[in-house]
C-alpha cells in the first residue's frame, strides 16, 4: 500500500461501520481486529516517524562534515595565500597544514560517505522489512477470509439441511 491516494489512518480504522446483514460477521471479532489493526498502524506511524528522525539526523550530520570540508578547503586557499605572501618562512608550516586539512578533509568525506551507505542501508532495510510485514500480514488476511468463506460454506450446508428436515417433518 505504497499508494499516497489510499491512505488509512489508526483513526479511520477505529471509526470504521460496517452495515449489519443476515448472516454477517461477529461484530466483536470485527471490533477487536479493527483495535488490533488500528495498533499496528499506530506503531507503523511511530516506527517510521522513528527512522525518518534518524535519516534527518544523519543527513544533518553530513552537512556538518561537508561544511567542514569547505572549511578545510578554505583554509587551505587560505593557508596558499600565505605561502605566497611570506614565501621562504611559511613554505614549510603551509605544507604541513595542507598535507593535515587533506588528511582530515579526507578523512571526514570517507566518513561522510561510510554514514551515507549506512543510513541508505538502514533505510533500505527498514523498507524491505516493511515490505515482508505487508505481504505476510497480507497473506494472514487471505488465510482467514478463506476460512470465513469454508465456514460460510459450512454455515449454508448446515441451513440447507435444516430446512430440509423441517420440510420433511412437516410432510
Amino acid at each position: 500500500m505504497t499508494d499516497d491516494a489510499f491512505r488509512l489512518t489508526p483513526l479511520d480504522v477505529r471509526t470504521q461501520e460496517f452495515v449489519s446483514a443476515l448472516r454477517g460477521y461477529e461484530r466483536a471479532q470485527v471490533d477487536h481486529f479493527k483495535l488490533q489493526l488500528a495498533e499496528e498502524l499506530e506503531r507503523l506511524g511511530r516506527d517510521r516517524m522513528q527512522a525518518e528522525e534518524r535519516l534527518r539526523s544523519a543527513q544533518e550530520q553530513l552537512k556538518v562534515f561537508r561544511e567542514r570540508e569547505r572549511a578545510m578547503n578554505d583554509a587551505l586557499v587560505a593557508a596558499q595565500q600565505l605561502r605566497e605572501d611570506s614565501r621562504q618562512q611559511a613554505e614549510r608550516e603551509s605544507e604541513l597544514i595542507l598535507k593535515e586539512a587533506k588528511s582530515e578533509a579526507h578523512r571526514i568525506v570517507e566518513q561522510a560517505r561510510q554514514d551515507e551507505v549506512s543510513v541508505r542501508a538502514r533505510a533500505d532495510s527498514a523498507a524491505r522489512q516493511f515490505a515482508a510485514y505487508l505481504a505476510g500480514f497480507r497473506g494472514l488476511l487471505q488465510r482467514q477470509l478463506a476460512e470465513l468463506d469454508v465456514l460460510e460454506g459450512h454455515a449454508r450446508t448446515i441451513v440447507e439441511v435444516q430446512a430440509g428436515d423441517m420440510a420433511r417433518s412437516r410432510e
